[in-house]
């Protein structure tokens, strides 16, 4: 077993049920989202991306990583 699949095991095993249940499931939905046809961004969303690429205040976020993941119930640990 590779050192990162190791690393996963582990965590999993100290975890919570309900933990281990978000955990598969961004495993399926990591999956699914590699199945999706990937297509190309119109103006408009090209024109909000680079905005953001390029640190246009009006297209940063408004919450912290920190904020969000207290907000979701998440802890940041691994």
């Amino acid at each position: 077993m590779s050192n990162i699949k190791e690393r996963i095991f582990g965590a999993v095993t100290v975890m919570s049920e309900a933990d281990a249940q978000k955990v598969w499931e961004l495993i399926l939905s990591t999956f699914a989202l590699n199945n999706v046809e990937q297509i190309a961004p119109d103006p408009d969303e090209q024109a909000a991306m680079d905005a953001y690429k390029n640190g246009n205040p009006d297209y940063q976020p408004s919450v912290s990583q920190e904020d969000l993941l207290k907000e979701l119930n998440l802890k940041h640990s691994l």
